[in-house]
């Protein structure tokens, strides 16, 4: 996906004396210099760390450099790999092949004039995994892989400096401040994942998994928050659904709940008109992003096994769930999307139902607008006398707001070997199989956006829409029915193309038949839904109840009944006034 630039991103680290300047000291070819301090190491307990070293630059002053990195309208930033930087030892980045980044590729294109200035350090922990590789990566601690104010990074002071590449020097910064968890954590306790506080309805879980224990070969930590239904008695005999609500890392309430009904939602839940069910949202940051696609992968290790066979009987053990499977669904979107059906296909013994909208790609025929199977280059369609830009995002009315080269570009210029934290390094580490250093393997050229094709034809192992169509024969009596996909139609980022895709596909299949249901927002964007999530709660109450066992007493959960909102096949019925693209 991402390419190996010829001697780019190597370790490199010169140590240097001397006292730092007030502005640009010396002459010759630009270049920062970037000390650590050894407070700031002393304050981490580390005798040397190993890493990233970034240089963000910046003409406005309003906010540090760091917060105003982006893959658009985002400030110039350059980083190269070191290791072993001790305290007081400095690290130089410049215009030499070990220095890349984006949108500026190398310092010496950095036009003449007066900066806000300020360094960065990304530090990565040695894993000796149980697959036998070895890999350095961040370990982020609470923070959801918030790569530029992550735990256990250090930050210089920015600093206004007038720079001219054309008459060089050195610019001298610090590193003299460490980043330490936004939240307190326990004695003998660990940053991962957070430690959210409890309220009334709002409780938390926090896990040593020991299969990804084993796999990354330390102590790893999955957690999850949960909100529990108004009445909610631990002592009674009342048992509720449960939906696991998939998304990006946090540690806010569930759904938005507020504990003084001051919201819509919350209002809601609280009153007599919600049915009853608990909500579980995962908390599984990783090396490699803030969620963990909640299923097993070579690279990622068993995220699925430690999410179902770990947590989830942790949260049944602790709260009145119905531990069954018709008594579990799934839900979210995008990223949670995604995690929402392959939930639902890779373990549908465990979950009864799968609510996804707006799913990152479910058919890798198209991973947003790229076939990654046949496809030559990622980043451009290319013909024997053009190439074109493929788009990554646009809006409705058509524009495009930045390119798929743009975004893939950026991740590498914030890590390479996938170590970025964004969305197409954290795709090839949930799609690629291993590689032969131990990082997922490239599927394509991170410079040229050329696809490989060895590496892509593994990814069809992750391709749910592979998966479901060939596995048909096991999977169809399990999936029947339960499966509903929405998007809008112009979703931001394609991801509408690879949904239609998969409808094309689960239509065809028979004995059973899928039905599935597929409904599309007409010129409605990424983020798009039917229905509020109180309709939603109501859509849930009514599949569960239709899904239970013969003779189970529903009524304790289920509340008063809304208008009904399945068909007689258990399709989704959109009302007339959301009647926006009924499933094709």
């Amino acid at each position: 996906m991402r390419a190996r630039l010829a001697g780019a991103l190597c370790a490199v680290l010169l140590v240097v004396t001397g006292t730092t300047a007030a502005g640009v000291s010396g002459h010759g070819r630009l270049r920062f210099a970037v000390t650590l301090s050894p407070s700031a190491a002393r304050q981490a307990g580390r005798a040397a760390v190993d890493g990233r070293a970034y240089v963000i630059v910046s003409r406005k002053g309003d906010s540090e450099p760091r917060d105003q990195i982006d893959i658009t309208g985002g400030v110039p930033f350059w980083g190269r790999n070191v290791d072993g930087v001790r305290p007081g030892g400095t690290v130089v980045l410049d215009a030499g092949g070990g220095t890349y980044g984006y949108p500026l590729k190398s310092i010496a294109s950095l036009p003449a004039g007066r900066y806000s200035v300020q360094a960065f350090f990304n530090t990565y922990d040695t894993f000796r995994r149980g697959d036998g590789s070895t890999v350095k990566m961040h370990m982020p601690c609470g923070d959801g892989m918030d790569l530029f104010d992550s735990p256990g990074n250090f930050s210089s002071s920015p600093r206004w400096v007038d720079i001219d590449p054309a008459h060089g020097g050195t610019v001298d910064l610090t590193l003299d401040h460490l980043i330490t968890p936004s939240q307190p954590v326990p004695a003998g306790g660990t940053c991962q994942q957070g430690n959210p506080a409890d309220s009334a309805h709002v409780k938390h879980v926090k896990i040593q998994s020991p299969a990804l224990s084993r796999f990354w070969g330390r102590p790893i930590y999955i957690g999850a928050n949960i909100l529990l239904p108004a009445g909610y008695d631990p002592d009674g005999s009342v048992r509720y659904p449960v939906e696991y609500h998939f998304g990006h890392f946090t540690t806010n309430a569930p759904r938005g709940f507020r504990e003084d009904g001051g919201n819509a939602f919350s209002k809601w839940w609280l009153s007599d008109a919600a049915p009853r069910f608990i909500v579980v949202e995962l908390r599984e940051e990783n090396p490699f992003y803030d969620t963990s696609y909640a299923v097993d992968t070579p690279n990622l290790g068993p995220y699925g096994q430690a999410t179902t066979r770990e947590l989830i009987p942790a949260i049944d053990a602790r709260f009145r769930t119905i531990a069954e499977p018709y008594g579990r669904l799934t839900s979210g979107g995008s990223t949670g999307g995604w995690m929402a059906l392959a939930g639902q296909v890779f373990y549908p013994d465990v979950y009864g139902g799968a609510f996804a909208g707006y799913p990152d790609p479910v058919d890798l025929r198209r991973e947003q607008i790229v076939n990654v199977y046949g496809d030559g280059n990622a980043y451009e369609t290319v013909r024997e006398w053009d190439r074109t830009p493929r788009p990554d995002s646009r809006n409705v009315a058509g524009d495009t707001n930045y390119v798929n080269a743009q975004e893939n570009l950026w991740e590498l210029a914030r890590g390479d070997k996938d170590r970025s934290g964004g969305s197409w390094a954290m795709w090839e580490a949930l799609f690629s199989p291993r590689g032969k250093d131990g990082y997922p393997a490239l599927a394509w050229d991170k410079a040229s956006g050329t696809i490989d094709h060895s590496v892509s034809a593994g990814w069809t192992a992750m391709d749910l829409s592979a998966k479901v169509a060939a596995e048909w024969p096991t999977l169809g009596p399990k999936l029947q029915g339960k499966v509903f996909v929405y998007v809008g139609d112009t979703d931001t980022y394609f991801l509408n193309t690879a949904v239609e895709l998969f409808q094309q596909r689960t239509d065809a299949l028979a004995n059973p038949s899928s039905g599935f249901a597929f409904v599309y927002g007409r010129a409605k964007q990424h983020g798009w839904s039917p229905y509020t999530a109180q309709e939603w709660f109501q859509i849930y109450a009514d599949h569960v109840a239709r899904h239970a066992p013969k003779g189970t007493d529903v009524a304790a959960w289920r509340g008063p009944r809304a208008t009904p909102r399945l068909s007689a096949s258990g399709g989704v019925i959109v009302p007339p006034e959301k009647h926006v693209g009924l499933p094709r």
